[in-house]
């Protein structure tokens, strides 16, 4: 199971895109960042509309319109384009909030998962659009060696 969405995926890739053309003031259209995204125009334009439902875009109509960010590219998060997207992310629906678990207080689990949950919820809400950008294509060795999967280490 994916945790970030395809579409998800679609929307930060356009994101940025619209942080590199931020500094210009021009919007972009929905068919370059389609285009650009590998994405299709359909596709871009239903998660451009969800972006701007929830304030991370703005749209422009006309010849010259397009999307532009809603903010400066260091006031959007990662968590704001996910849960603009997908909604929020959770790691297991008891501590969703509004659960009601048979096991509430009486859970083996519950603590590690929430303290799991509180470490995903910090990185959505510290990692910025800005940030993200700045690294793009530019992994290094080191990081690319953490984020590869080890599945012998999950259950070894």
């Amino acid at each position: 199971m994916d945790v970030i969405r395809r579409d998800t995926d679609y929307a930060l890739r356009m994101t940025s895109h619209l942080v590199e053309a931020y500094p210009t003031g021009k919007p972009l259209s929905a068919r370059a960042l389609a285009r650009d995204n590998a994405v299709s125009y359909a596709i871009a334009c239903k998660l451009l509309q969800k972006l701007s439902a929830a304030d991370v875009v703005v749209s422009t109509m006309g010849p010259q319109g397009g999307f532009a960010l809603a903010r400066r590219p260091e006031a959007i998060t990662f968590g704001q384009v996910i849960e603009a997207i997908q909604g929020p992310v959770n790691v297991i629906r008891c501590l969703a909030g509004d659960f009601r678990c048979p096991l509430k207080g009486a859970c083996p689990v519950h603590q590690k998962l929430g303290d799991m949950q509180q470490a995903i919820d910090g990185f959505l809400a510290d990692v910025t659009l800005a940030e993200f950008t700045k690294t793009k294509g530019m992994q290094s060795d080191e990081s690319s060696k953490k984020t590869k999967r080890n599945p012998g280490r999950l259950y070894g």
